[in-house]
């Protein structure tokens, strides 16, 4: 009972999802800002290695976990204090390694603040209420750009009894500093002195670069040229700087195309189609075979003093269920997304019965578009 009403909700979410897509207008503009990238305007990855600090017992094990032993004693030597003498003893875990992530917003300039992520190396249970000491964030090139340091929050919850049981809710080995990191380096890049950019579409598409090609010669004629699916080339006028010029192109709109395609889902059940999917001439027909066997084995019993033995007799029932009431459904040629909704629909499917129907119909030749599988 409880699985049907699951299924019942699922399909009446797919139907209020589908309704609100057929809805919508079929040409919905974006403005060039929200389909492309700039060249130029990216993030930069950054990489450190540090220690977490005041772990309630939480954090490596010294002796299985080398590498934090070593940078231990290398913090508390640059420190003053001597801890590699024949009777010192480092015996805690309070302490954890951790890389540090981050990513350099584009035109991040020295002095501005943005988030890292810790995670544990060793094999800390928890970095939770733990510190972050200064710990330097690399690029690629190997200089630092950015340091971190802060206080870990993981999000998570972990407890653990003295019988050993244990429970956990995240990932309390993985956590994040807010803010925690202060760019120091800032990356060169003169977008004022580029003489022309390169826009690369999020979704390469023939048709779409076309169309933002044509919407920026059609306000600044010339300045504007489609190299391939995924780059358009575009210049400045004469007396436009390349800020102010990619300041107007970036709020024009056009209309983004694409292929006809039918994503799924099967472990979630969730089918997403586009406006461009186009349905041949077809007859769909659904329904629901259901067979129950049933086993209630029966004990004989002999009679007394009758030297009989106690056998197990099989009992087997077979149930054969049909759903009925499911009709003969005729999708007309060049039928558009909302015709096959709609016909999906008055058969009453489930969002997996949804799925084997286009498979189907993609099988037979008259689903017009792609199949994506998840």
């Amino acid at each position: 009972m409880r699985s049907g009403v699951r299924s019942t909700i699922s399909a009446a979410i797919l139907a209020a999802i589908l309704a609100v897509l057929v809805a919508a207008p079929a040409w919905a503009a974006s403005r060039i800002k929200d389909i492309v990238e700039f060249e130029g305007v990216r993030d930069n990855m950054l990489v450190g290695y540090g220690l977490v600090v005041g772990l309630n017992g939480t954090g490596d094990s010294l002796r299985n976990a080398p590498f934090t032993r070593q940078s231990l004693e290398d913090m508390l030597e640059r420190l003053g204090v001597n801890t590699r003498a024949a009777d010192a003893t480092i015996n805690t875990k309070d302490i954890a390694a951790v890389m540090v992530t981050a990513r350099l917003p584009a035109f991040a300039a020295s002095g501005s603040p943005i988030d890292a992520s810790v995670s544990a190396m060793g094999d800390a249970k928890s970095l939770l209420g733990g510190t972050l000491l200064v710990t330097p964030l690399m690029g690629a090139d190997g200089q630092a750009y950015a340091v971190a340091q802060g206080t870990v929050q993981t999000g998570a919850v972990s407890a653990q009894g003295a019988s050993g049981s244990s429970i956990t809710r995240g990932v309390p080995t993985a956590g994040r500093i807010a803010d925690g990191a202060i760019v120091e380096r800032e990356v060169g890049f003169d977008l004022d002195a580029m003489t022309q950019m390169r826009l690369t579409l999020r979704n390469p598409d023939f048709t779409t670069a076309a169309r933002i090609a044509a919407a920026i010669n059609a306000v600044f004629p010339g300045c504007a040229e489609v190299d391939n699916p995924t780059i358009v080339t575009v210049k400045p006028p004469p007396g436009h700087d390349m800020v102010q010029f990619i300041t107007d192109v970036e709020n024009l709109e056009v209309h983004p195309d694409g292929p006809a395609r039918v994503v799924v889902d099967e472990v979630s059940g969730v089918v997403v189609m586009g406006e461009a999917v186009r349905i041949s001439r077809v007859a769909i027909a659904q329904g629901n075979l259901t067979i129950s066997v049933q086993e209630s084995p029966q004990v004989s019993q002999p009679l007394p003093f009758s030297q009989g033995q106690t056998a197990v007799t099989p009992q087997s029932k077979v149930k054969v269920d049909e759903e009925k009431g499911k009709k003969l459904l005729m999708v007309g040629g060049g039928a558009s997304l909302t015709s096959l909704v709609a016909g999906l629909n008055a058969l009453g499917v489930t969002p997996r019965d949804m799925i084997s129907i286009l498979q189907a119909i993609k099988a037979a030749g008259a689903l017009q578009a792609d199949i994506s599988v998840m």
